[in-house]
């Protein structure tokens, strides 16, 4: 891999994504520790894997999304600059007059794809593929090498992404980028009567910088008419972030295009906001005072909060401008960068977003090392309880004859053919337990959601100008919430069918099953209503023009599609994986007490050759239940080590991202 550049000043957010990887690596360790014990013991079933492994994949693979969200010339890319590319010397995206990005960019880092820019022409919306289909394809995306070792080279090839080209009003409407019905946010027309429209409709950009390296994903959006024109970015990208910063200019305000972005698209609560004044450097007036600038700039916050409806903290005013002239030329010291006004809205990313991050991570950490720590214990019980059995069998045959000992070899092997008995039970528990899992499978399957969405598109397409539009998707995802409670009933109905038939073998045949709590949905139910708060938009008044477009709905349909098959696939395989952990206990049991009747007829043969070997088998059990005795304490150890990490790194984390002096923030 190229070598990237050096980094020379650390902001408060590139810190906090520092920290953030560095503790992910330690809960690693200490995951990977206690899964490691506990399998090398034969102690994890198929389900205990699948959580460490999902657990891990995370820790390693975890992303936080900021995108940012502006019309245009409000300085959008000059920020992204200033934030996160000062250390390349230069501006990386373009962000010079006249150079506006035209279509929405995405940067991230891949290690398994080289270092480029690929860019998917506009012309791809024509076939009605939503970008998730296009994604993993090669063949409609034109691809440009990064060498990320010069940024001037670099800066030069990410500049395609402000390419435009003209085209007829009849083929913009046809790329949705002309509307007879909402004229005003129509592309002015030339001579000849052409409009100008993007040349991309996405580009994304796989680039070594160290803070895209710690997981860090930046999207930066177009103007209005972009944003809406492609569905995507509102119905896929936005709503995925885990924070927008929406980029206002300071000698503006917000105007009405501002206001029409943050209504239409930045409406969900569910995202963390930020507010940006950017170009307070425009406001210098040679004939006012420093203070009178200062008041106007505070004014122009206030005003800004309450247009907006969002906390005055939540408001920036800074120039980015001036932010990257700071960080670029390092002589300017660290009075510019702070007049400059970018640091408070650094630190509070740092601050809202990431340390939320480790709390999400924190969360999911310590449920998986209960759940080992639960099941493994377990298991180490019932193996414990098996040796003192036979413990106790052995020093029943102090003083005893050979016949005797032959007696009991033969009752222990008809011990192992009674216990073959609950083989046929198990297996037609299993086959129960096979059927209702389908069952409940089959309302959160794929197959069952294209029909309930295709029905919803007939609907639509049953009226003229798509009405009864919003009352199709209203019932669509009023069946989709009745399915996944359905989907939970039904598991509720499993687990007392478990929960009964365990209780049985475990007093017939003495095992140890236990039945965990079915996994809420009601996480996946809030999912379902930000899916419907965020589609259900494109029913409203201003929207419905787009949904009468050639191929709209064809594109709504499948983007709508594949955010419910990420929800209800991500349930499906929650229910699963529980019912898996379930049934798993069952064959580590099988196979643990077989073992055991074996282990209990070689010790007694044993003691039939010599009656020496009986002591010394005695010896060889108590051995056996001390070293179970000290695995258990082992694990208890590594798993008290694995929760106490958790939370000490967890507070060094909140420590380093805790808010700064308030004398250092912008005032409210």
């Amino acid at each position: 891999m190229p070598a990237t550049l050096p980094v020379p000043a650390r902001s408060a957010i590139a810190q906090s994504l520092d920290v953030l990887a560095s503790w992910r690596g330690e809960l690693g360790k200490h995951i990977s520790a206690l899964g490691r014990l506990l399998a090398d013991n034969e102690l994890l079933d198929d389900a205990d894997v699948a959580f460490v492994t999902a657990l891990r994949e995370r820790l390693a693979s975890d992303k936080v999304v900021v995108a940012f969200v502006a019309e245009f010339s409000r300085g959008k890319s000059e920020l992204i600059n200033a934030i996160f590319f000062a250390d390349a010397g230069r501006r990386v995206l373009p962000a010079t007059p006249g150079r506006t990005t035209m279509c929405p960019v995405e940067l991230r880092y891949d290690a398994e794809e080289p270092s480029r820019l690929s860019l998917l022409p506009i012309e791809t919306r024509l076939r009605g593929l939503a970008l998730a289909e296009l994604r993993g394809r090669e063949e409609p995306w034109q691809h440009v090498p990064l060498d990320t070792r010069d940024a001037r080279t670099l800066a030069s090839a990410l500049a395609a992404v402000t390419r435009t080209q003209r085209v007829s009003t009849e083929q913009a409407r046809a790329l949705g980028f002309w509307s007879d019905e909402q004229p005003e946010d129509n592309p002015p027309q030339a001579a000849d009567g052409t409009v100008e429209i993007p040349a991309w409709r996405h580009a994304l950009i796989n680039y070594p910088h160290p803070l895209l390296e710690r997981g860090l994903v930046v999207i930066d959006t177009p103007g209005l008419n972009a944003i809406g024109a492609e569905p995507e970015l509102t119905l896929g990208l936005l709503p995925s972030a885990h924070a927008a910063v929406f980029v206002l200019a300071a000698d503006t305000g917000v105007t009405r295009s501002d206001l029409t972005i943050w209504r239409e698209h930045l409406g969900a609560t569910s995202l963390e906001r930020f507010v940006v004044l950017n170009k307070i450097d425009t406001l210098a007036d040679p004939l006012l005072t420093a203070a009178e600038v200062a008041a106007q700039i505070e004014q122009q916050r206030a005003e800004t909060a309450a247009t907006l409806a969002v906390p005055a903290a939540r408001v920036f005013a800074l120039s980015a401008r001036d932010a990257l002239t700071a960080r670029v030329e390092h002589g300017a010291g660290a009075d510019v960068l702070a007049a400059s006004g970018l640091p408070p809205l650094e630190r509070a990313l740092a601050d809202d977003l990431l340390l939320r991050r480790s709390e999400l991570l924190v969360q999911s950490v310590l449920a998986v090392v209960q759940q080992l720590r639960t099941s493994g214990a377990r298991r180490l019980a019932d193996r414990r309880r098996q040796v003192a059995e036979q413990l106790l069998e052995l020093r029943g045959l102090r003083g005893k004859s050979g016949t005797k000992l032959r007696m009991m070899v033969e009752r222990v092997d008809g011990e192992a053919v009674e216990f073959e008995r609950c083989t046929a039970r198990l297996a037609a528990l299993r086959a129960v337990q096979t059927r209702l899992l389908r069952s409940v499978m089959a309302l959160l399957g794929s197959d069952a959601l294209r029909v309930e969405v295709a029905a919803m598109q007939s609907a639509i397409g049953a009226r003229p100008f798509n009405l009864g539009g919003r009352g199709a998707f209203a019932e669509l995802m009023k069946r989709l919430h009745a399915a996944l409670a359905r989907a939970e009933a039904q598991a509720a109905e499993m687990r007392q069918m478990l929960e009964a038939s365990f209780a049985q073998l475990n007093a017939e045949f003495g095992f140890a099953f236990a039945v965990s709590p079915v996994p809420a949905l009601a996480s996946y139910a809030k999912e379902l209503g930000r899916i419907e708060d965020n589609y259900g938009r494109y029913f409203g008044f201003s929207q419905a023009w787009r949904m009468a477009q050639p191929g709209f709905v064809e594109q709504f349909r499948r983007m709508l599609l594949s955010k419910l098959r990420v929800v209800f696939e991500n349930a499906a395989g929650e229910i699963e994986l529980w019912s898996k952990s379930a049934s798993g206990q069952v064959e580590l049991q099988l196979r643990e007490r077989r073992r055991a009747f074996v282990r209990r007829r070689e010790a007694l043969q044993r003691v039939q050759g010599a009656a020496s070997d009986l002591e010394q088998r005695i010896a060889e059990v108590q051995q056996q239940d001390e070293q179970l005795a000290a695995m258990h304490a082992r694990i208890e150890r590594l798993a008290d080590d694995a929760v106490a990490g958790t939370r000490r790194l967890h507070a060094e984390t909140a420590g380093t991202l805790a808010p700064e002096p308030a004398a250092h923030r912008q005032v409210a």
